[in-house]
């Protein structure tokens, strides 16, 4: 399973282990499963896309600008703002 975290400058909205996360990238979407290669990216506004299994419906949370970083730990999403 993949870490995800989800941070904004005033909390910690998610901390979980999921299958599969899809994140609105600045040069495209682009999909992070456990295992992949470290990575950073800006992101634009638009929808995290987080399933928890692997045919699994994506639970989708706005967020707007920020970087997503993918490393050893798992990938963490650093949004200004998201949105349940």
């Amino acid at each position: 399973m993949l870490h995800f975290e989800l941070v904004t400058p005033e909390k910690l909205v998610r901390s979980e282990e999921v299958y599969m996360v899809v994140v609105p990238g600045t040069e495209g979407d682009f999909g992070v499963l456990e295992g992949h290669a470290p990575f950073m990216s800006t992101v634009r506004d638009g929808g995290v896309q987080v399933y928890r299994t692997q045919n699994g419906t994506p639970e989708i949370i706005a967020i707007k600008g920020g970087f997503a970083e993918v490393n050893a730990k798992g990938l963490t999403v650093l949004a200004e703002h998201a949105g349940e």
